[in-house]
């Protein structure tokens, strides 16, 4: 592909070149490819109807995923994070041992290799959080747990410049990839001051189904604002909050 530059840049197809924008700018590209009917029907592209069919399973786990947090997600997000998870959950699809090539599925794949997914890569947890955190599901109580000790917020947060106010923010899905539902419960912390006094220990909790047999993805996040006047607002429209996935129980 090659890029556009100068003042005007043009949209659409000029003889049999494509001109589009993406996030990476204006790209211009020569149109052509197989056709889609060869695609679908010729022997020879059987592997490529494969890699698409679970291509699609991907692309459809991960806005299982992204539809059931979005409570949390449409605050803590990058821009590509929808085509990063499609990507992670294609390789999840791969480890499935149980169905036959083209016919792999996200549930039946090693989904613990989701754990520690981070959702804003301008804002990771792994970068953001430093006091330690226990978590925990209790599959047979539905309760999935977040206890942090008692910690100092300009110590262990990270956070970007201009914060004056925080947030912890707990959440739980139970993903049902099969028939592309879900459940979510969340809690969370209040605002809290963004300052070197110890904040109290944090405990949240998020109850989902009793004895549920879906898998479970708990999230992690922190939120920032700043107060002026009197009000908080999202710091920088929340380009900068971290939110993780840190426990993926599935069956």
């Amino acid at each position: 592909m090659a890029k556009q530059t100068g003042i005007i840049k043009l949209k659409g197809t000029i003889g049999g070149i494509s001109f589009y924008k993406t996030t990476d700018g204006h790209l211009a590209r020569e149109k052509g490819g197989v056709d889609a009917s060869r695609i679908a029907n010729d022997p020879a592209f059987q592997r490529t109807r494969e890699n698409g069919s679970e291509f699609g399973r991907a692309g459809k786990g991960g806005k299982v995923l992204r539809n059931a947090i979005r409570v949390l997600l449409q605050n803590a997000k990058d821009k590509r994070v929808v085509s990063r998870l499609t990507k992670d959950l294609l390789a999840i699809v791969k480890t499935d041992t149980t169905n036959e090539r083209g016919l792999r599925t996200v549930q039946n794949g090693n989904l613990s290799l989701l754990e520690n997914f981070e959702f804003n890569l301008n804002g990771k947890l792994g970068t953001t959080l430093f006091a330690a955190f226990t978590k925990a599901f209790d599959r047979v109580t539905g309760d999935a747990t977040l206890t942090i000790a008692a910690f100092s917020p300009t110590v262990r947060i990270a956070a970007p410049t201009g914060t004056t106010h925080f947030k912890v923010v707990m959440g739980a899905s139970e993903l049902d990839f099969e028939n592309e539902t879900s459940t979510f419960e969340n809690d969370e912390t209040a605002i809290l001051p963004y300052t070197a006094a110890n904040t109290a220990a944090i405990v949240l909790t998020a109850s989902l189904t009793v004895n549920s047999t879906l898998p479970v993805v708990q999230v992690l996040g922190v939120e920032f604002y700043q107060e002026v006047n009197g009000q908080m607002y999202e710091l920088k429209n929340g380009a900068y909050n971290a939110l993780a996935a840190v426990t993926i129980d599935a069956l």
